[in-house]
């Protein structure tokens, strides 16, 4: 089995992130996305994984993921020039998948437990296709499947205005690669897209079993801002373990589970988990509240930040408080006196702001 891992979108709604940073490599907890989905294809047992790409962004994924040494398997990048739809992205990787069955797998999503048994089940039950799916409140606003008492799939119909079922199609899929003859017949959308919808409804018109797989746990699409900072929040409070590798002087404190990289220096400050603090810091007479991740060669002074990520490089100075916030790479954000009680901040990279 091989795996296919789709990050060639532009990541529109977390502009301006996106306008310098590939949507998959925003980091969650100082991870990128990419990298958790990397982690849980590796723990399925699957070797050979295919990224799909920009020209764009693919230098930028090379650098960050490199050739999958590091997790024991091999990488191939293969480039969607024109972003046309998700069963554009299998038809341009049909070199790279050959006759193998595949995991598809959104480059920008979140899965709790990983998809190891998602695999386990496709491999064991012998299905055509196999698509993860999660009950959700309104289904009005995403791809919606309709199932018969055994599980399988009957119908898949995209944000339906009245929809038949709550089970939301998540982005991961397992297809023989039957699903290839599938997409071959089917026509763009009224996007212009080639919609995975689409293809998966074809597939089974052409008689191909298609069976789900509902996911218990949270699933988590990294979008949009409040997206991103849940994907934070949920990570920090599921995974995030105590490891102080920093130096703490004696009149800081260190409060729950809070994780400081080497190098870090926090000075007459409290820091209070979950909260991590990536390598080479500098926090000095601050309040470090929940739910923040602060990316590496970070200085803040003076200042109250929690529910927050502040990516790499930044300086952040005499800010009363921050919350709810984003900041992009090597940003400045200084407060002068009598400023603002409270911020909520989305800025990109290498952005200054004064108050």
């Amino acid at each position: 089995m091989k795996a296919l891992i789709l990050c060639a979108g532009k990541g529109t709604r977390l502009k301006p992130l996106t306008h310098t940073m590939a949507k998959p490599l925003v980091p969650v907890a100082n991870k990128p996305v990419l990298v958790y989905v990397i982690d849980q294809v590796q723990e399925a047992g699957i070797e050979e994984i295919g990224i799909v790409v920009s020209s764009e962004n693919e230098e930028e994924m090379k650098n960050a993921v490199g050739d999958g040494s590091r997790w024991g398997a091999k990488i191939t990048y293969i480039i969607q020039s024109d972003a046309r739809g998700l069963a554009h992205a299998v038809m341009v990787s049909q070199d790279f998948l050959g006759d193998s069955p595949f995991l598809m797998f959104l480059g920008d999503n979140l899965i709790e437990g990983g998809v190891k048994n998602f695999v386990e089940e496709f491999n064991s039950y012998g299905s055509d296709a196999l698509i993860l799916l999660k009950e959700v409140p309104d289904p009005r606003l995403f791809g919606v499947a309709e199932l018969d008492e055994s599980g399988r799939v009957t119908k898949l119909v995209e944000k339906p205005k009245e929809p038949k079922s709550n089970y939301a199609i998540v982005g991961v899929y397992l297809f023989t690669s039957e699903i290839h003859r599938a997409i071959a017949q089917i026509e763009p959308s009224w996007r212009g897209e080639l919609e995975i919808t689409d293809a998966i409804q074809q597939f089974m018109n052409m008689g191909k079993e298609v069976r789900s797989h509902v996911l218990d746990g949270w699933w988590l699409d990294t979008g949009k801002k409040d997206d991103l900072l849940e994907a934070n929040r949920v990570v920090l409070d599921n995974y995030l373990k105590r490891k102080v590798n920093g130096q703490v002087d004696a009149k800081s404190q260190i409060v729950g589970r809070v994780e400081i990289g080497e190098g870090t220096v926090i000075e007459n400050s409290i820091v209070r988990g979950p909260v991590s603090i990536d390598e080479n810091c500098e926090i000095r007479d601050c309040f470090i509240g929940p739910f923040s991740s602060i990316g590496a060669g970070t200085v803040i002074e003076k200042s109250s930040i929690e529910y927050s990520v502040i990516l790499q490089n930044c300086r952040l100075k005499q800010i009363k408080r921050l919350y709810d916030s984003v900041t992009g790479r090597d940003t400045q954000v200084i407060q002068q006196e009598g400023g603002l009680e409270g911020l909520s901040l989305f800025i990109g990279d290498d952005a200054r702001v004064e108050l």
